[in-house]
């Protein structure tokens, strides 16, 4: 008696165990050493991220030398935390509202990093935007005392400009300043054109660690601001998509939709009733097995065609029987012997054997296949 040699689930998990054990390995490792990490922050000029744009190093340093951080991201923090000392704005365009004015006046030393002309309306009205540029090392070629102390930093980004005579450009890039600050009766107020120089990747670079900190550390208490998305002030100023889009756009819009339905129409095509055909030949359910009987006696497939019976009848035997159909053969050679009082080896000849030779082998075992049958029919 010869058996299915095709995969059942037993020998598929045999070989799939292994490979699953790995992996999952592989995941609980990754696992424990995430939560063995606690709770990570993320973010660029974040004080409290490791990441290579975050600012870890920077706030450590400060913190080493006497300055207490307090990070914040909400204007609420904000204002609640800034109360004299150094207020640094990470993202200043993203300040909800004029939240930037009242930040100015209540603490003695305001940074701005890259801010846009909204913030510097708001901030320092006398410094303008003045184009952007590549971010490389420059030389401060003023007489600022951070910049100075500093010497050679990563500074450029944006440009300024200003018109106001008691302020102090520094980092020149191609003669467009990025490094500006004003001071006046209200405090002061610091225009950097990136933060580059404050992150964990270039800290380390030139002069940059002692920009930051004398950039940062002139007081004792520093406000780090990093405007969130999630601010619930910005809640007031969102707007639906619809009132996002220019009038023009609107407008285009509607003109196109207009277009195209006028279009539709103009090339539409009333549909009438189905119509129905009938066939123009009706193909009986024996025509087409002895059609597919004579292909198989053509090709001398016997061989084929008896697997082909045998599957059928084994499929109708595992059916009445009420095994599963992935029942192993000895299960199922076993259960129509014991219906049927036959041998297992007589049973697994009928149902496994070999390919019949030729067409008298293939007839007789189509006989002992519905014999079989009909004996389990009966039993």
């Amino acid at each position: 008696m010869t058996t299915s040699v095709s995969p059942d689930l037993r020998r598929i998990w045999r070989g799939v165990r292994v490979p699953l054990a790995v992996l999952l390995l592989i995941v609980l490792t990754g696992l424990v050493l995430v939560l063995s990490r606690g709770e990570q922050v993320s973010g660029d000029l974040e004080p409290g991220s490791y990441e290579p744009g975050g600012s870890h190093a920077l706030a450590r340093l400060l913190e080493q030398e006497g300055v207490d951080v307090h990070p914040v991201h909400t204007i609420a923090e904000a204002r609640a935390a800034a109360d004299g000392g150094t207020l640094l704005v990470t993202s200043p365009d993203t300040v909800p509202g004029n939240g930037l004015t009242e930040l100015r006046r209540r603490v003695a030393h305001l940074v701005l990093v890259a801010p846009g002309p909204g913030a510097l309306a708001q901030t320092v009205p006398a410094v303008k935007a003045n184009g952007s540029g590549d971010v490389r090392e420059l030389e401060p070629d003023c007489t600022v005392g951070s910049a100075v102390g500093a010497g050679t930093a990563t500074l450029g980004g944006r440009h300024y400009r200003t018109g106001d005579q008691t302020a102090r450009s520094c980092y020149p890039d191609q003669g467009k300043p990025s490094f500006v600050q004003v001071a006046d009766r209200s405090g002061t107020v610091t225009v950097v054109g990136t933060g580059t120089p404050l992150t964990n990747d270039r800290i380390a670079d030139q002069g940059n660690a002692a920009f930051g900190m004398r950039l940062l550390g002139d007081h004792q208490r520093l406000v780090w601001y990093l405007p969130s998305p999630s601010d619930p002030a910005l809640e007031g100023q969102k707007k639906p998509f619809f009132e996002l889009i220019p009038p023009g756009w609107r407008y285009g819009a509607l003109t196109a939709g207009i277009a195209v339905v006028l279009f539709a129409l103009w090339r539409a095509r009333r549909l009438g009733p189905v119509v129905t055909e009938p066939l123009p030949i009706v193909v009986r359910a024996a025509e087409t097995a002895e059609g597919r009987a004579r292909l198989y006696r053509r090709g001398a497939a016997a061989g084929h065609a008896g697997e082909t019976l045998r599957e059928a009848s084994r499929g109708r035997l595992r059916t009445r029987l009420g095994l599963p159909r992935e029942a192993e053969p000895a299960a199922v050679v076993e259960t129509v012997s014991a219906r049927t009082g036959r041998t297992t080896a007589e049973i697994g000849e009928v149902l496994y054997g070999p390919p019949p030779a030729g067409e008298p082998a293939l007839v007789r075992l189509a006989d002992e296949l519905d014999r079989v049958e009909r004996e389990v029919e009966r039993s």
